[in-house]
């Protein structure tokens, strides 16, 4: 169990200055005073009973003393407890959401220029760095095998995939099977793996014969090295903003370094679109990942806002931004989940009119 979940609850006058030192906090990255909460927030309470408060919930994990400064920021916990519990999203205005329907809502230009229009459209609305992923094809899963003898104790195995590739690989065998023997064992397998993926095929395989186990493995294998190495193509935009989006260089510099090198990037968008459970903080179809929530540390000093776009069971895209921990949350969360379904409509129409029988996009 994490740190975050062990913390207690907290009263209703914590939780409305937790709140008001967020918002503080994230309009301007300095440490939040007693005074200044009293001053420019309706707290209806004197500053020493806010003092007091303050102290609790730095006792509990929630706000941290930077050096020996007077005033306060919330910790990681202290925004995972805001965005978890305390969190009202809205809907973006109308003038919002014409807005970015004007710029994202068409894919007219080809698909290149609609990723970058709302990569730039992104960063530019949320003033961080963007990340949009082009739509890509479901995992693969199985379709169909067949088993050639060749000579001796060599057979082919032909692997078919339901996106439509052909994959061959040669098999040794323990002992010389004859291709009737063979032709009964792709039959079985074929009966018992049709259209699951790496890990369904190893489960249903289990009480198979010893040769359709070994065929099934090896496809279970080969499947599975196909979904790890299926790199996206990454669209970012707003690099510049992150330097000055940052409190701290070495929060800057990680952000840099996570969208710069893509093999992280895409490690971490296959791992948190295709893998993760949905988090403790999830907020319904985006997800917030604040400062690594213990598990990423090249996380550590970032939060990324993330949406799935498209159909999962066809294909589908990643859409957020990436930026220090005290982003508007709020903000950032309402436009990412409506440019997120504004691209899942824009696909569904492409698809019920451009998707030939073998599933690919005419764009």
């Amino acid at each position: 169990m994490s740190e975050e979940r062990r913390l207690p609850s907290l009263s209703n006058r914590q939780e409305d200055i937790l709140t008001c030192i967020v918002q503080a906090y994230s309009d301007k990255p300095e440490p939040v005073g007693s005074r200044y909460l009293v001053e420019n927030f309706q707290l209806n309470i004197s500053s020493a009973t806010v003092r007091n408060e303050m102290a609790q919930l730095e006792e509990l994990g929630y706000i941290a003393a930077p050096h020996r400064s007077a005033g306060r920021v919330p910790t990681a916990a202290g925004f995972r407890y805001f965005v978890r519990r305390l969190l009202q999203t809205r809907s973006l205005t109308r003038g919002e959401q014409s807005h970015i329907s004007e710029r994202v809502g068409t894919l007219q230009s080809g698909m290149e220029q609609w990723m970058r229009r709302t990569a730039a459209l992104l960063a530019r609305s949320i003033q961080t760095a963007s990340i949009v992923t082009p739509p890509v094809s479901q995992a693969n899963s199985f379709k169909h095998v067949e088993l050639i003898s060749i000579q001796g104790r060599l057979a082919l195995m032909v692997l078919v995939l339901n996106s439509g590739s052909v994959h061959q690989r040669m098999l040794t065998l323990a002992e010389p099977v004859p291709q009737n023997k063979l032709g009964e064992a792709a039959k079985r397998v074929n009966e018992t793996c049709a259209d699951l993926g790496a890990r369904q095929v190893r489960l249903r395989s289990i009480n198979l014969p010893m040769l359709e186990r070994e065929v099934a493995e090896l496809t279970a294998e080969l499947i599975e090295n196909l979904d790890n190495n299926r790199a996206r193509y990454i669209y970012r935009d707003g690099l510049s903003r992150i330097m000055d989006s940052f409190a701290d260089e070495e929060g800057a510099q990680q952000a840099m370094r996570i969208l710069e090198e893509h093999t992280v990037l895409n490690a971490l968008l296959t791992e948190l679109l295709d893998r993760l459970p949905p988090s403790d903080i999830d907020r319904e179809d985006v997800q917030v990942v604040i400062a690594g929530d213990g598990r990423y540390e090249n996380l550590s000093r970032t939060s990324v806002v993330l949406s799935r776009y498209g159909d999962p069971d066809r294909m589908s895209g990643a859409v957020g931004v990436l930026g220090p921990t005290h982003i508007n949350y709020g903000h950032a969360i309402s436009t990412v989940r409506y440019v997120s379904n504004l691209m899942t409509n824009v696909l569904a129409t492409l698809y019920q009119d451009n998707v030939e029988d073998t599933g690919q996009l005419n764009i």
